[in-house]
């Protein structure tokens, strides 16, 4: 399997400074989400029925497990399990459904986040630092423009797939085939529930995590010389299929359990689990399987040492409630 944790999609030869940049307002995402915003608001109003609440239920569950968590995040991103082109495809094509964007502007949000966070100081775009309603401005409706942004290469087989190149330059078109399904289907109704609501829902809630995630707290896990910490985030493992947990992510990025702990609940790696169990799916990547990083430290000073063929670290579990932590 690919020890594809070594490999950066950022240069590092290219200097770049996390830094110094200005937030630029975005009219096309914050136009597209706006109108999301409207016509829910409608929608609330008018079409407050049971049929509705369950198909917009169903859709959104669909859309963050198969698509955000799994195919999105955890494969494309990740590289945490191995899996048939045509069901990466499916995957991330949910993903894109989430309303944040195609596969390649997806890698570079995410790498491009990850890379500054890691730098010992970075924009308050970056950190989540601003009060909630101007991150909340800045993270929907914004972009950041670095000064010297990092150069990203994203790999070939995923930046030369026609498919890819082709959701990822119609994002927003992409939802057309399913309102005008819900229109035949159920009206104007299963329109906004089924698509401006899961949409609005959706990226208003990303937003809300990651602005949760990365609030000042001493968690688990410390990346030392990392400016921004990641933080758990108590009561949304569930809703989130298990991204709420983000200080395991930040501490083992390429795993795909994210619930690390006993307790932690994480649909995503369930799923995962599933498709393995169907022979859909293939090299499983945990905490254990990753590369040494030095720089990890628990909240007490224990470094990590994984072994492949040990469950649990006993450099860990002499640090008490570590007994419960699953590799």
């Amino acid at each position: 399997m690919q020890a594809f944790e070594n490999i950066s999609r950022i240069d590092p030869i290219i200097e770049a400074d996390a830094v110094a940049g200005r937030v630029v307002y975005a009219p096309v995402k914050s136009l597209f989400l706006i109108s999301m915003y409207m016509a829910t608001l409608y929608g609330l109003f008018h079409y407050l029925r049971w049929d509705t609440v369950l198909l917009f239920t169903v859709k959104t569950v669909a859309v963050l497990l198969l698509g955000h968590s799994v195919g999105m995040h955890r494969r494309l991103i990740h590289k945490s399990f191995d899996c048939p082109p045509w069901l990466e495809r499916t995957l991330v094509y949910f993903g894109v459904l989430t309303g944040l964007g195609g596969p390649f502007a997806m890698i570079q949000t995410h790498d491009f986040r990850d890379w500054a966070q890691r730098q010992p100081q970075c924009h308050d775009y970056f950190a989540h630092r601003q009060p909630m309603p101007i991150d909340a401005l800045w993270q929907m409706h914004c972009d950041i423009q670095l000064e010297s942004p990092p150069h990203l290469t994203i790999e070939p087989d995923v930046a030369h797939d026609s498919f890819y190149r082709f959701i990822d330059r119609h994002w927003i078109v992409v939802h057309l085939p399913w309102a005008i399904a819900f229109y035949l289907i159920g009206g104007w109704a299963w329109v906004i529930w089924g698509v401006c609501a899961q949409i609005a829902t959706t990226i208003t809630g990303h937003w809300l995590i990651g602005y949760f995630a990365h609030q000042s707290h001493e968690d688990d896990w410390q990346v030392q010389g990392a400016g921004v910490q990641g933080r758990n985030v108590p009561l949304t493992g569930l809703i989130t299929m298990g991204e709420g947990w983000h200080n395991n992510h930040h501490a083992f990025p390429g795993s795909a359990r994210i619930g690390l702990y006993e307790g932690q609940s994480d649909p995503g790696y369930r799923f995962i689990k599933m498709l393995e169990a169907l022979d859909l799916v293939w090299n499983i990547r945990l905490a254990r399987d990753l590369p040494y990083r030095p720089q990890l430290h628990w909240s007490e000073g224990a470094q990590p040492h994984f072994k492949p063929d040990v469950r649990l670290c006993p450099s860990l579990l002499r640090i008490g409630r570590l007994g419960r932590f699953r590799i």
